[in-house]
């Protein structure tokens, strides 16, 4: 009987792996890091497929998973399971699968399953009542019949409705829900979440503080799909209960991986996603910056540059050079106030701590109406809430630089953040920028060209001279604060408070062995900085309607010292000192208001609108020797306006969004009108038509002073309706995305048209011996326009993914002065960028290379002297035409490694991450000097970080 029983056993098992290799029903993938208990696995598995999965979860309740699916099939992810943890599972005719241990389980699973249906048939007859008591596997399995599937209930800890806010909104037997989103691990809120009806083309993105209204949604049973860049999808089951209250969603971060969900609004892309319903814009998961190479720890902004249309050859910014554009026509906002200076150190930090920011949002051109007052682009940052539910402390250790951060719950109702970065010099940062941080120093007399510098910034040159080494002694340091206070569910306020300062030294000396000049010391010392602050209260006035009113004040200052002292020799070998110097100081101040409304009229109509207000000050003054204030400008300004734009679905397909924004600037006494367009249209589930145009506006600009000699530099101004005026730009965008499986297709071709661009110089009067020396200021006005194409090729799932971009672009400006038109000082003709990404369990690493073709110059060509009537002589310049010059191609290698620290409760505590920027050691200039010694022009060619590794170590309590 016993060999009988055996026998007939080990039929069944064989039976049974016959049967379980049978295809299943479902075409769903199974992408991304998965560590939770193995019924919760089976849940997810359950809701995903539209299976109906039956197990016993105290027999499986004993095990975790900790594995790494990568776009598998149901099949391929239930054998791995039962493989490793010792199970079987069984498919019967109607696709119902059934997870065992020995065959005898069958049985028993099938007639719990069958208490289980009956039990609910009968309540479906009887009136609505308390819930009864049920057994394990009932609590965690609740059976749909009409779809027949299985509904994991979610735990707590993910969704968590809020009190009742009163009774449902109902349109024609539909219902509009209203909700949140948020991390459910702190709480914070996710902006620009999609939550979308299943099997409807009813969806919603959040607003900035998560919230989302579903209007129309026809069924209380309807199940939710949600959506965020950066966090695993979840899935949210309405009922008849929890569609009477405002619900809350929690989502889980996605550990470890770039293989995210598709979705038809919106194709993630781990670190960087594009949303196909809307024109030209980029969102990037700042949790994810730590798996791309970067040169001291994860940047923000930089991380952008990677991407087509953004320049990715500028080390020395962290600004965006966007479609042609400069950095100062780029608005970043970070928690509402303007951040004017948006890097640290040379540009190679970006000025925003990523442990303090929650969301980046880029819009490279044709941005809503809702923006205004720069040309180019839109980046907006919304900072980090603080942890809601316990509290954390954490931080980062590179060789470069450290900070760390605090977040804990206050009380029920209100949050508080902390973070503060610093840089430091230790013996590994000295080493490095004194190996690679170094210039080429070259000498031309009369008739003869500039020499650039050769590889590795070594030595070379004119007449023996060695290479001329920079060292800087620099430093930076930012805070973030931030405290939210959330009285009901209606209502949040916020303060948020950020202050960076940079303390940079490019000064160097160098030795002239050819002239009678000893030595000759170049001071070069810049501080700069920014304090921003705003508060804001965010208040969800109905299901419709919702608003965001902001006080802000910001500040930005920049003092440089500029000076150089020749030691020379005269007739008798006596040592003299000669100095000269100018000393420059910018001063900016913002105080403004805005109230930003958003009312979602229909279910395919959303009207935002609002009102905004402005008061800012620029100062800027310029001294020479530090005595005579050649420059001494303090100029006020007061704008003021309002915009509206209307969001409309005309069709499933077609997407369009017309605004209008109007300003009123008081310099020039009249408004200024901005229309806004732009629409997409879905001609099929993988194709994609998008187009935008219009007009925009800037009335604080960065104006570029022109100095040949020590590089030109910049400062802000405000339009005046005189010497400098209203910039001005038309925008037209037209592309389309094409997205099949694995793979995505994204092409945008743009044309800029610019008016009102200045440019400014200084030139010198009077003789300074006499004391009679002055300076006057030349403002000059001219036009531009930029164009391009932008190619994007990825490859979004997978272990490995990455992407393939290509950008043929070019800016051009019209200067009368310069004789018409030539190469703006950002124009880059060809630029081509890949990024790979491969990932391993806990370990992931990635590659990055960028070739972009030099930039435009202007170069002294030759030297000569005039002795005038007093019979002092003066030395003179022959200048090249107008950014006739162009520097080397550009180009570097960078890689990373990160190892993620995990727990077994599948909490990410941490990262051990080493980076290796300029692999091959290229000798990028960043930019060229030139010195007048003895009727000689001294070329110096400042080069760009060299090869440089750096170890990040990242760790949080909890």
């Amino acid at each position: 009987m016993k060999q009988l029983l055996l026998i007939t056993n080990f039929i069944f098992l064989i039976s049974l792996t016959a049967r379980a290799q049978r295809p299943l029903e479902s075409q769903a993938r199974f992408d991304g890091f998965y560590t939770l208990s193995l019924d919760k696995v089976l849940d997810t598995i359950a809701v995903k497929c539209h299976a109906r999965i039956i197990y016993d979860k105290d027999v499986v309740d004993d095990y975790n998973v900790v594995d790494h699916f990568f776009n598998e099939s149901l099949k391929e992810v239930l054998g791995n399971l039962c493989d490793k943890y010792g199970f079987h599972y069984w498919v019967e005719p109607d696709q119902t699968i059934y997870i065992i241990r020995s065959p005898g389980d069958l049985a028993h699973l099938k007639r719990l399953a069958q208490v289980k249906k009956l039990a609910e048939l009968a309540e479906a007859e009887k009136p609505v009542s308390a819930p009864v008591a049920m057994t394990p596997i009932e609590r965690y399995l609740s059976l749909d019949n009409a779809a027949n599937t299985v509904k994991p209930q979610p735990p707590a800890a993910v969704t968590a409705p809020t009190p009742a806010t009163g009774p449902v909104e109902t349109v024609s037997g539909r219902f509009n829900l209203s909700g949140r989103v948020v991390d459910a691990s702190n709480g914070e809120s996710l902006p620009s979440a999609i939550v979308r009806v299943q099997h409807t083309s009813i969806s919603a993105v959040t607003n900035a503080d998560g919230y989302f209204t579903l209007l129309g949604v026809p069924a209380d049973t309807c199940l939710l799909d949600v959506t965020y860049i950066g966090y695993q999808q979840d899935n949210f089951r309405l009922t008849r209960e929890n569609v009477k209250q405002k619900i809350t969603i929690g989502l889980f971060s996605s550990i470890n991986s770039l293989n995210e969900v598709v979705i038809s609004d919106k194709k993630s892309q781990g670190v960087m996603s594009t949303d196909k319903r809307r024109v030209s814009v980029l969102q990037i998961s700042p949790s994810k910056l730590d798996e791309l190479p970067n040169i001291g720890e994860k940047d923000i902004l930089r991380s952008f540059q990677l991407m087509p249309g953004i320049s990715g050859s500028n080390e020395s910014s962290s600004g965006a050079y966007v479609r042609g554009g400069t950095p100062d026509q780029n608005l970043v906002l970070f928690d509402g106030f303007t951040v004017y200076q948006v890097d640290h150190l040379y540009g190679f930090f970006s000025a925003f701590n990523s442990n303090a920011v929650k969301d980046v949002t880029l819009y490279k051109g044709g941005f809503s109406a809702k923006y205004g007052g720069r040309l180019s682009s839109v980046t907006d940052i919304v900072g980090k809430e603080g942890n809601s539910k316990e509290e954390n402390i954490g931080g980062d250790l590179s060789l470069l630089s450290a900070n760390i951060y605090v977040e804990k719950p206050l009380n029920d109702k209100s949050t508080l953040l902390l973070a503060f970065r610093r840089s430091y010099q230790g013996p590994l940062y000295k080493k490095i920028f004194d190996s690679f941080n170094s210039s080429t120093t070259a000498a031309t007399g009369n008739n003869t060209g500039a020499p650039g510098g050769r590889p590795g910034g070594g030595g070379g040159g004119f007449g023996g001279s060695g290479p001329t080494v920079t060292t800087p002694t620099s430093s930076f340091y930012d805070l973030n604060a931030k405290y939210t206070y959330s009285p009901d569910e209606k209502n949040r306020f916020s303060w948020s408070i950020y202050q960076g300062n940079d303390n940079l030294d490019n000064s160097k000396n160098i030795t002239l062995p050819f002239s009678t000049a000893s030595s000759l010391s170049m001071t070069d010392k810049t501080t700069y900085g920014n304090l921003g602050s705003s508060l804001k209260w965010s208040s969800q006035w109905n299901s419709k309607l919702y608003s965001n009113t902001l006080l802000s004040y910001s500040t930005y200052h920049s003092n440089r010292d500029n000076s150089t002292h020749i030691t020379v020799q005269d007739a008798d070998g006596n040592d003299e000192d000669v100095g000269t110097g100018t000393f420059e100081k910018n001063n900016l101040k913002d105080f403004s208001l805005k109230s930003d409304w958003e009312w979602q009229a229909t279910s395919k109509a959303k009207v935002l609108f609002g009102t905004f207000a402005s008061r800012q000050s620029v100062s800027y003054e310029y001294s020479e020797n530090d005595t005579s204030k050649l420059i001494d400008q303090h100029t006020k300004a007061f704008t003021g306006g309002v915009y509206a734009e209307l969001e409309a679905d005309p069709t499933d397909k077609l997407q369009i969004k017309p605004g209008l924004r109007t300003t009123y600037y008081d310099q020039t006494g009249k408004p200024y009108l901005e229309p806004r367009l732009s629409a997409t249209y879905t001609v099929t589930d993988h194709f994609t038509l998008k187009a935008a145009t219009g007009k925009f506006y800037q009335f604080t600009n960065r104006v570029i002073r022109e100095d040949i000699l020590s590089g030109s530099r910049d400062f802000w101004v405000l339009s005046n309706n005189s010497t400098i005026p209203v910039s001005s730009a038309n925008h037209y965008t037209a592309g389309f995305s094409y997205e099949r499986g694995q793979f995505l297709l994204d092409i945008e071709g743009y044309y800029k048209t610019l008016d009102g661009l200045s440019e400014y110089s200084q030139r010198e009067t009077g003789n300074s011996r006499q004391g009679t020396v002055s300076l006057e200021e030349h403002f000059y006005t001219g036009t531009g326009y930029t164009k391009g194409i932008e190619v994007l090729f990825q490859k979004t799932r997978g272990k490995y993914t990455g992407w393939i971009s290509y950008t043929l672009a070019q800016a051009t400006n019209h200067f009368d002065i310069y004789g018409g038109d030539f190469p703006a000082n950002q124009d880059t003709r060809h630029e081509f960028k890949t990024v790979h990404l491969y990932h391993f369990g806990r370990w992931s690493f990635s590659t990055t290379w960028i070739f972009a073709t030099g930039k435009p110059y202007t170069a002294p060509l030759t030297s000569y002297t005039v002795n005038n009537y007093t019979g002092n002589s003066q030395t003179f310049l022959t200048i090249s035409a107008k950014n006739s010059e162009r520097l080397p191609s550009y180009h570097r290698l960078d890689a990373a490694v990160t190892y993620d620290l995990i727990k077994i409760d599948s909490r990410k505590i941490g990262s051990i991450g080493f980076s290796m920027f300029n692999i091959y050691n290229r000798a990028n200039i960043w930019y060229k000097q030139y010195t007048i010694v003895n009727n000689q022009v001294i070329t110096s060619n400042v080069n760009y970080l060299g090869f440089t590794p750096n170890i990040t170590l990242s760790l949080k309590w909890k």
